[in-house]
């Protein structure tokens, strides 16, 4: 059976406006992709389960109460776009981060075509943006778990909860991680893929004070 738009707006119980939303976005996401590579080009005829639905379902794992998210590296919107879209209702406040300028174009694009005004784009480098520290940080195939702690690390709070989908390695990077990070983890199984894995981390600090991932932080001590 195709999963496609309607069997995502039952799955996740949207309404109407969220719904007509997701097809403008999806529109966007087509007459670019025809001229861009924004996403993988063997992935587009399965796109509402590959990259919608494997999206939207981080947005179960967001507190009642945040009311800003940052997502990293977003390329075409997936997972921060998504869930930008199904929380405008509620107003959380999305800050898109891509370097690559197409793809960024194209945030932007989508965004005021849907508009969304609870909606911003970053574009530059993850590590020379300055932002406070958001409720929420995503992020979704961009780099090893080591890395992106390393990026969450600048950017989040004392209060910030981490949410990283992972596939089948997730285990073997945990372990390398935990060489140099203390952090609470809770593991959630993925809905689009077996084997894969949510991970939700909070209270994130380092190992020693003296470990550096050329980030800010350790370089500031």
């Amino acid at each position: 059976m195709t999963y496609g738009p309607d069997e995502f707006a039952k799955e996740f119980g949207i309404s109407r406006e969220v719904a007509d939303r997701f097809g403008i976005y999806d529109a966007t996401l087509l007459e670019w992709s025809s001229r861009h590579n924004l996403v993988s080009r063997s992935t587009i005829e399965d796109r509402w389960s590959r990259h919608y639905r494997d999206s939207a379902q981080l947005y179960r794992r967001i507190p009642s109460d945040a009311k800003t998210l940052l997502d990293l590296g977003s390329g075409a919107g997936f997972p921060g776009l998504v869930l930008a879209v199904m929380g405008a209702e509620r107003k959380l406040e999305v800050s898109l981060v891509e370097s690559i300028g197409k793809k960024a174009a194209f945030l932007s694009a989508a965004a005021e075509a849907m508009a969304l005004k609870t909606v911003s784009v970053i574009p530059e480098r993850i590590e020379s943006i300055t932002i406070y520290p958001p409720d929420i940080v995503t992020a979704r195939a961009l780099a090893q778990l080591g890395k992106l702690l390393g990026y969450a690390h600048e950017i989040a709070g004392e209060r910030t909860t981490m949410l990283f989908p992972k596939g089948q390695d997730v285990e073997v990077e945990l372990t390398d991680a935990a060489k140099y990070w203390h952090m609470d983890v809770v593991k959630h199984p993925s809905v689009t893929s077996p084997g894969s894995t949510i991970l939700e981390i909070r209270r994130l600090r380092p190992v020693r004070r003296q470990f550096s991932v050329g980030t800010r932080k350790s370089r500031e001590k």
